[in-house]
């Protein structure tokens, strides 16, 4: 069992025994992790990025990460296997070759 899958079904087994699951479809826990990540963008709202204060960030990105677990736990996701997924589609669109130190979009390199 990865590291991502082992999370998965801590944070799963917390909502099982407080009974949340029955509120936890996937329109609501997405709408919940979009809440949580704007908590986290209003950790740095007005700040130099050197003044955050890190326990907030912690604090909101594991909120962040405990919904996005419980989604691909719902949607019986393997966690390791969308990233790296993800990455390899990423590489392709963004080839090292073209997009090393820049920061435009996939379709303007």
């Amino acid at each position: 069992m990865s590291d991502f899958e082992r999370m998965k079904s801590k944070v799963k087994q917390f909502t099982i025994d407080r009974d949340w699951d029955q509120f936890h479809n996937g329109k609501d826990l997405a709408i919940a992790l979009s809440g949580e990540a704007s908590e986290l963008l209003n950790a740095f709202l007005w700040k130099k990025p050197e003044d955050v204060k890190i326990e907030k960030v912690r604090e909101e990105l594991a909120d962040v990460l405990n919904y996005a677990f419980l989604i691909a736990d719902k949607y019986n996701l393997d966690i390791e296997k969308i990233m790296d997924d993800k990455l390899k589609i990423n590489g392709e669109k963004y080839p090292v070759d073209k997009a090393k130190g820049s920061a435009k979009k996939y379709n303007e390199l």
